[in-house]
């Protein structure tokens, strides 16, 4: 991974490049940043051009030895813990080492990727995934050997809020007095679930989440999406390129269009038939399509609370604005609790596989109340 394959975010680049530049590499370093930040990926890039062989200016070179290791997730002084636990293909024994083949094979296909997703990947979605006292051992006598070529030993901790109390006092001591030219990289989606102790013996590196812009060029650029789709997905994913980039995949339907029209639906006199109608257009959608759908309602009925106190504040394409502005003359705040209440409560019933047709019926006909009352 290269810095200049992760979007934007100059600022937080620069500042660990200079890091390596200048000589003041922390041992143990804590990236946070929310689920679909660049959080992982940018621990990656720091690894990598630390032990670069031809450092550029702003970037590692990508064709040495060593980076093109690194890229391959192959380097002898890599490593890596992440949550495992046992599947199929691991019934016992399960430690990250048992799971590198499709660990690598993951950081490929979702470098942005979430606990759920690597759960998807390795078939493990009924089990709960942790980081046992076991790894926390196994970590120790990795790292007790001499590097094999780099300058630099590297552990790379994903998600450390999964460490019991246990595999998290077990690392205590080597994180904080570490063998020599040995580094700590924990990357964290809730550094409020890490102990105490933990915290404080790591240098803290906040990483915010992606602007809406970075997001829609990284789906232009690199997934295909046509502008008006990639904006529309980019806000809806507020900052998560992960979700962003699933949902392109995924999501075929014009959210706007789709929600505008069963708005107008709800808010006509004797409307039931049209309402059953849209009904049976959301039961023929994917079920992903139908949790964007309802996600782009709720940020739209968000902005129509802002629209009439700060306007300048919304920031939506040309359509998008037009229906909020004509849309918040209709709602009142009271309205926009009970909508908003409303579309989260189906959003979460469709996540669990309820049935579309039931759940969208009954919130069309909650809505029409709503709006006409």
């Amino acid at each position: 991974m290269q810095f200049s394959q992760i979007p934007g975010l100059p600022d937080i680049k620069n500042r660990l490049i200079s890091s390596v530049n200048n000589k003041h590499i922390a041992h143990a370093q804590l990236f946070f940043g929310s689920e679909g930040s660049a959080s992982l990926p940018l621990a990656l890039a720091y690894a990598t051009y630390i032990n670069c062989e031809n450092k550029l200016k702003t970037d590692s070179c990508g064709v040495c030895q060593s980076c093109s290791k690194y890229n391959k997730l192959i380097h002898p002084d890599l490593h890596f813990v992440y949550p495992v636990s046992t599947t199929k293909a691991v019934p016992k024994d399960a430690l990250s080492t048992s799971f590198m083949k499709d660990w690598r094979k993951f950081l490929d296909h979702h470098p942005f990727g979430g606990i759920n997703d690597w759960s998807a990947f390795i078939a493990a979605e009924n089990k709960q995934l942790s980081i046992s006292v076991d790894e926390a051992r196994n970590i120790i006598k990795s790292l007790i050997m001499k590097s094999y070529e780099a300058e630099y030993k590297t552990l790379i901790i994903w998600l450390p809020e999964f460490m019991n109390l246990a595999s998290a006092n077990a690392i205590l001591k080597i994180l904080e007095e570490p063998p020599a030219k040995t580094i700590f990289l924990l990357v964290t989606n809730n550094n409020e679930k890490i102990i105490t102790t933990i915290l404080s013996r790591t240098l803290k590196v906040r990483i915010p989440a992606f602007s809406e812009e970075e997001v829609k060029n990284h789906l232009v650029t690199f997934h295909e999406a046509d502008e008006k789709k990639a904006s529309q997905l980019a806000w809806i994913s507020e900052g998560n390129i992960n979700e962003a980039i699933r949902l392109v995949k995924e999501v075929e339907e014009d959210n706007h269009e789709m929600f505008r029209e069963w708005m107008r639906a709800c808010y006509r006199k004797n409307n039931i038939k049209d309402l059953v109608q849209w009904t049976e257009t959301f039961q023929t959608l994917g079920r992903e399509s139908q949790k964007s759908l309802l996600q782009y309602g709720l940020n739209i009925i968000r902005e129509t609370l802002i629209f009439p106190h700060s306007a300048d504040l919304v920031k939506l394409q040309a359509e998008d604005f037009k229906f909020v502005e004509g849309f918040s003359k209709v709602l009142s705040a009271d309205k926009v609790e009970k909508i908003t209440s409303l579309l989260n409560e189906a959003h979460y019933h469709i996540e669990r596989n309820a049935n579309a047709k039931i759940t969208f019926l009954d919130v069309s006909l909650s809505l029409s109340s709503i709006l006409k009352t």
